[in-house]
């Protein structure tokens, strides 16, 4: 009886041991501020927070057409021009170099080579930092606790060479969501681009650096705020609204093609350039317009512009020969044309002779009151 009440005993305590681990186990337990920190980078964004703008990958079974664009930011022009200013810290304010820049020296963020038309986001065209900055010839430092597996990298702010890039390589994918029935503009990488004169001067040459996607840029650009326009000099919005909402401008210069040629190779002359180029354009904007069957409303519209149109066209021919009737009547005067019957009795129309110009003749003296004046109309013959 004894050692069956001890083997009770020993079975009740070691069931309670194991349902006191169990319940440790599924607990949810606080996270320190070790922990918060270390999944924290220094630029506050954190992996949920990767997680959460991480876009999800679209197959090609859920596509119904998609094509690729390859544009040119110059950051000279106006519309572009967010993405270089402050060329210099401001508040804490950062141009796009200084972020991709400042994330890939720090390890955040990875960088992919440069292959003109060959474009390979896998980890075995991933760039090694200190090849780039010894490349580029910029200054750097190994930072503390910098290791061979984990490099990370001190750039001064007066090394960084955000004034030299002038312009960006981006690649757009242009998709068409068949099962949402929507269109969508995505860019799946973007690519800084060097512009360095010589030592003796002359025109500036183009050294596209690296390639970055765009997926994994994206969370840094929504820590950082800008705006956009002189006449609102509140930041408005961030760089992650600047590029999914399109306030950017670019040229095309390449479309994904077999023969893998750029638009310049295809088209040598400029005015033949532009030429496709806006019609590239052109295709883009209005594709999605070619899916739908127009509505009676949209019938109706385009029908009363297109009636609109005529009449504007139609005043302006009615105009523009008036205008040339009158131009001609001022210079020439047109002879009146008068009709005449021949002696066989058909009319003919002829265009008279100038007639001499009227003599006028002195009047004869009249007579005087007293000498007889003899009526010639009842004269007999």
């Amino acid at each position: 009886m004894k050692k069956f009440l001890l083997t009770a005993i020993a079975m009740f305590i070691s069931a309670s041991v194991f349902a006191q681990e169990s319940s440790s186990s599924s607990v949810v337990r606080r996270r320190s501020a070790d922990d918060r920190n270390a999944s924290k980078t220094t630029s506050g964004v954190t992996q949920r927070m990767q997680s959460h703008y991480a876009d999800s990958p679209v197959s090609d079974s859920e596509l119904q057409w998609m094509r690729v664009m390859y544009r040119q930011l110059d950051l000279m022009k106006d519309e572009n021009a967010a993405l270089y200013y402050p060329d210099e810290p401001i508040d804490g304010q950062e141009n796009l170099f200084r972020i991709i820049l400042g994330r890939m020296a720090n390890n955040e963020l990875g960088g992919y080579e440069y292959l003109d038309g060959r474009e390979m986001f896998t980890d075995n065209y991933k760039v090694n930092m200190r090849d780039v900055l010894d490349r580029f010839h910029i200054l750097y430092t190994d930072a503390k606790g910098s290791t061979e597996r984990n490099p990370r990298f001190v750039i001064e702010e007066a090394d960084v060479p955000a004034s030299e890039v002038l312009s960006y390589y981006i690649i757009e994918r242009w998709e068409f969501d068949k099962r949402q029935n929507r269109m969508r503009t995505r860019i799946e990488a973007i690519c800084p681009v060097l512009h360095r004169s010589g030592d003796f001067g002359g025109e500036a040459v183009k050294y596209p650096m690296f390639w970055v996607k765009y997926d994994e840029l994206r969370p840094y650009l929504t820590t950082q705020n800008i705006f956009t326009n002189d006449d609102n000099n509140l930041a408005s919005c961030t760089y992650d609204d600047f590029f999914q909402l399109g306030l950017y401008k670019g040229d095309i210069y390449k479309t994904r093609n077999l023969k893998n040629r750029s638009l310049m190779q295809l088209h040598p002359d400029p005015d033949e350039l532009a030429h496709a180029q806006d019609s590239i354009q052109k295709r883009l904007d209005t594709f999605e317009d070619k899916l739908w069957v127009p509505s009676l409303e949209e019938l109706t519209a385009r029908r009363e512009a297109a009636e609109k149109a005529e009449l504007a066209a139609a005043g302006t021919e009615v105009a523009a020969t008036g205008a040339e009737g009158e131009s001609i009547d001022n210079a020439t005067p047109a002879p009146t044309v008068r009709s005449a019957r021949s002696k066989r009795g058909t009319k003919t129309t002829s265009t008279p002779k100038a007639k001499p110009a009227k003599v006028k003749k002195a009047k004869a003296p009249k007579a005087s009151s007293s000498s007889a004046v003899r009526s010639v109309r009842n004269r007999r013959r």
